[in-house]
């Protein structure tokens, strides 16, 4: 992939950085409350307000490849059920009977032509559209027009499928959200890929200590020792702020290699690991040939979801390959546990009432970044 010129940039102040014996940072120290992550009245204002109406990313698109195909998912707190519809476009919509509530679809995903609720078998299309109830003489005079399931904004961009999780009442330009990462996202073609390894994982922490560690590689060379410290140049990533997403690079120890290359032969992705945040709670993780899509939900004060996939640039040729990629899931999943470990344990520590804030280090450049997009967004400053 050619490089860009935002990643010669990167290159260029890594390299500095590195002569100087300096790292990226801030002028201050940030102090933040540890309420922001104990308090229900917060947790409630950013479910209602960062997890209802900022694009959340639910799936790749080859999980719905096909027309027919769908999916439901529930770790938003709203229960969605997203569809191939017969034009090709994505749907989405509140997995919610118009008759009296129930659950339409139960299945996590599959094929389906239509969608009949189990409670009184009112069906509905796959582009949401009420097709049909037993008995209909009972309900003559109800606008079948008015009565199909609730839609939900719901784009495919980048090989990703995004889902607003509430009804809004302006149209919504994702486009113009996602503008400042284009370049990157467009130039990684994930649609191509493939998803080797999905899952999801119950964590009893805050969704901003899943959040936070993301956000900094400060952390690395105590919390993952044995694993991805030597992997990367120790403290010296350099940030991005495009409020409220952030690019966040990672350098990977032979990009000091390219001081003896000349500008026109450096390579960005073989020598970086790259973070990039895309507001409110979703990250594409690009290593050097694989990507990560995370993305994590609040469940509860104190509990969240993390939903992960793998995604491979093409399915396994073979069984040397699939060890390959078996054997990267691995490292990443070991890496995760020790950062969810922490996380646990911090969440634990809340109830000792030893911190009233948090510190936030100069260079913990992305923790800044975050969480001023947040309280932004909170207060209203940040809309899609």
């Amino acid at each position: 992939m050619p490089i860009s010129a935002e990643e010669r940039d990167i290159i260029s102040r890594i390299l500095d950085q590195n002569d100087q014996d300096l790292t990226h940072m801030l002028p201050e120290v940030m102090d933040n409350p540890v309420n922001k992550y104990t308090d229900p009245d917060q947790l409630k204002q950013e479910i209602d307000i960062l997890f209802r109406n900022f694009p959340i990313v639910i799936a790749h698109n080859s999980e719905l490849a096909a027309v027919g195909d769908f999916l439901t998912h529930d770790d938003t707190g709203v229960p969605l059920l997203v569809t191939r519809a017969d034009d090709g476009d994505v749907k989405a919509f509140l997995n919610v009977c118009r008759h009296r509530g129930a659950r339409v679809e139960d299945e996590p995903c599959g094929h389906a032509r239509r969608f009949t609720c189990p409670y009184h078998s009112w069906t509905y299309g796959l582009d949401g559209n009420l097709r049909g109830m037993p008995q209909p003489v009972g309900f003559d005079t109800v606008d079948r027009s008015d009565h199909g399931l609730v839609e939900l904004p719901a784009f495919e961009r980048f090989g990703l499928i995004w889902v607003v999780p509430s009804p809004q009442d302006e149209p919504i330009d994702v486009d113009a959200w996602l503008a400042p990462m284009e370049e990157q996202l467009e130039g990684l073609d994930l649609g191509s890929h493939v998803v080797f390894r999905k899952w999801a994982l119950h964590k009893n922490m805050s969704w901003r200590l899943a959040l936070e560690g993301f956000q900094e590689s400060y952390h690395f060379c105590s919390a993952h020792r044995d694993t991805a410290c030597s992997n990367y140049l120790d403290n010296q990533s350099l940030f991005l702020n495009y409020e409220p997403h952030v690019r966040h690079s990672v350098p990977l120890p032979q990009v000091l290699e390219l001081r003896d290359q000349p500008e026109d032969q450096w390579e960005y992705r073989p020598n970086f690991m790259t973070q990039n945040y895309l507001f409110p709670a979703n990250f594409v993780q690009v290593m050097t040939d694989h990507v990560y899509v995370h993305t994590i939900f609040p469940t509860g004060p104190g509990t969240c979801a993390f939903h992960c996939m793998m995604l491979i640039p093409e399915a396994p040729a073979n069984e040397k390959v699939e060890r390959y990629w078996e054997k990267n899931h691995d490292v990443v999943r070991v890496v995760f546990d020790e950062d969810f470990t922490i996380g646990e344990g911090i969440q634990k520590g809340f109830e000792a009432g030893a911190n009233d804030h948090f510190v936030f280090g100069k260079f913990e450049c992305g923790l800044h970044f975050g969480q001023k997009a947040i309280d932004d967004a909170l207060a209203g400053r940040i809309v899609v």
